[in-house]
């Protein structure tokens, strides 16, 4: 399996208009790629496009949850570029509220799943097709919540277990192709969505801060994940997990699941913790 240059290559980014997406672009184009910038966020895209020239950018404003209009992008890539050499289903929400599964709302707990579960799969499977005539790349972003608990946070953490499944069982159905696909785990980046763990809310935060040691609780910023993104697909790796220090428990997550599992069931202030998400939830 060659390594992968990027001079020349488009890359098709959902989830474009910040944060990860957003420096992931910069560092592909730097690269000297075209980059599709995919969000709903119409202002934001427009200011990051403006920072490219027009000949290797293109804008499309997309809803992940919508199958025909992920299609149509794809459509419109092709018009213009006439190829996709890399599909980065990066879109993604969080709630901004911790909740437990008892105390959720029913919509706002389906609207996470089908962003950041199913908006993978669509985004995915409509770029399939030109990313294997090309010899390309999937990249799919996960979190290290595939393998930690998923406590106050359940539909985000069971949409990034699945996005895992989902971009490990395309690797394996790629395999002899020419095509790869790669999952990226993220640690907590220096973003809005991690501003409810890491002092927006006083539960989410406490929670973090006693289930964690202060080593994991380092936000990092896009632009470190950027950099380790760009680093693992031109190798067509098989996993980038960012920043490194989070790769032993990822190796070690059975164990991890046993050791954090145990512990909420036998320590009363992270139980507390919970009760009172849960009472603020009813309040709310």
């Amino acid at each position: 399996m060659t390594n992968f240059d990027f001079n020349k290559k488009v890359v098709f980014i959902t989830g474009a208009a910040g944060g990860i997406g957003a420096a992931c672009a910069r560092e592909f184009y730097r690269r000297g790629a075209s980059v599709v910038l995919a969000d709903l966020g119409a202002d934001a895209l427009e200011k990051l496009a403006s920072e490219f020239d027009a000949d290797r950018v293109l804008l499309q404003i997309l809803d992940v949850t919508d199958m025909d209009a992920t299609k149509q992008v794809v459509a419109n890539i092709i018009k213009k570029f006439g190829r996709i050499d890399i599909v980065f289903a990066n879109a993604g929400v969080a709630w901004q509220t911790p909740k437990t599964i008892a105390t959720a709302d029913e919509i706002e707990f389906e609207r996470i799943i089908e962003i950041d579960l199913l908006g993978v799969w669509r985004t995915v499977r409509a770029a399939l097709p030109e990313v294997i005539k090309a010899e390309g790349q999937v990249l799919v972003t996960s979190s290290l919540y595939a393998f930690a608990n998923g406590v106050i946070n359940a539909p985000y953490a069971m949409s990034k277990a699945g996005v895992e499944s989902f971009g490990r069982s395309l690797r394996a159905e790629l395999a002899g192709t020419g095509a790869t696909a790669s999952v990226l785990y993220p640690g907590w980046i220096k973003t809005p969505m991690t501003r409810v763990a890491f002092g927006a809310n006083a539960n989410a935060s406490e929670l973090i801060e006693k289930a964690f040691p202060a080593p994991l609780r380092q936000l990092i910023t896009p632009e470190v994940v950027a950099s380790a993104v760009a680093r693992g697909l031109g190798k067509r790796a098989p996993r980038i997990i960012v920043p490194n220090r989070w790769a032993p428990l990822a190796a070690l997550r059975g164990l991890l699941n046993m050791y954090t599992d145990r512990m909420f069931d036998r320590r009363s202030d992270l139980q507390t913790i919970v009760r009172r998400v849960e009472t603020d939830a009813a309040n709310d």
